[in-house]
């Protein structure tokens, strides 16, 4: 069983106005089959909270530790964690001028891997994952994102994401800008990988819809940094009924 625990962990970013603390203290573990959800208003540090795990060197850790099955992840480089197992879905896929869908998804596998898998095979795999997400055949040969709309660039993140099998994934609202078919897809995809080879899942969301497909186990309610209340689904529900403001102040602004 792999276990991704983080402890304590404080992070701050640097901007023109100085030096920002975004998370304030996050404790929080997430094993093998388990789906962990983190809800909270814009701004909380969701996002953070991922980008620091997977490495962005944007963010600074300044205290705390994240550990994956024993191991230090932030002595890690990028590709280390990948290696190890760690898989971040972005909320903003990026395109890869020049480097096609097929070339990119067998270069990721031969590198986490160690050897190329075998190109019968491996055909044979995306051929069959891009036909579970519906995916077109010619997004194969075509750029990584380039051209593609928001859903198309998703379901791509899930294609890496079933063919790769990590053992952790962290998906950063991969809900948004989906349409309803669309969200139905992913979901889909994420629980064929979870259910195929026990994947831990940590879901970043503002809203449960996709917690309908997606069913967690655990949700976390982040605000201003800091873990403010955890639950099981039905936290989640109340969420949609009641919303954030009971974690804010009275006057506190919202932000869009």
């Amino acid at each position: 069983m792999s276990v991704l625990e983080i402890r304590d962990l404080h992070v701050t970013v640097e901007t023109d106005e100085g030096i920002i603390p975004i998370l304030n203290g996050v404790t929080l573990t997430v094993r093998s089959g388990e789906t962990h959800a983190i809800m909270g208003p814009n701004g909380s540090g969701k996002s953070t909270l991922a980008s620091t795990i997977a490495g962005h060197p944007k963010y600074t850790v300044t205290s705390g530790s994240i550990t994956f099955d024993g191991e230090d992840v932030l002595e890690m480089a990028v590709d280390e964690r990948a290696r190890a197992g760690l898989f971040l879905a972005m909320q903003y896929p990026v395109e890869i001028p020049g480097v096609t869908v097929t070339n990119f998804l067998r270069t990721a596998k031969t590198a986490i891997d160690g050897e190329a898998p075998s190109l019968r095979t491996w055909t044979k795999q995306v051929k069959e994952g891009m036909k579970n997400l519906r995916m077109d055949d010619k997004f194969a040969q075509r750029n990584v994102n380039e051209g593609f709309s928001g859903g198309e660039k998703k379901r791509h993140e899930i294609l890496q994401l079933e063919l790769l099998q990590p053992k952790l994934a962290i998906l950063d609202e991969t809900d948004s800008g989906l349409d309803v078919d669309a969200l139905k897809i992913v979901s889909e995809g994420v629980n064929r990988a979870k259910e195929n080879t026990g994947l831990g899942v940590l879901l970043i969301t503002h809203y449960t819809r996709i917690l309908r497909y997606i069913k967690p186990d655990f949700v976390h309610v982040m605000v201003k940094g800091q873990i403010v209340e955890e639950g099981g689904p039905e936290l989640a529900e109340r969420l949609e009924n009641e919303g954030y403001t009971a974690y804010l102040p009275a006057d506190a602004p919202l932000e869009a």
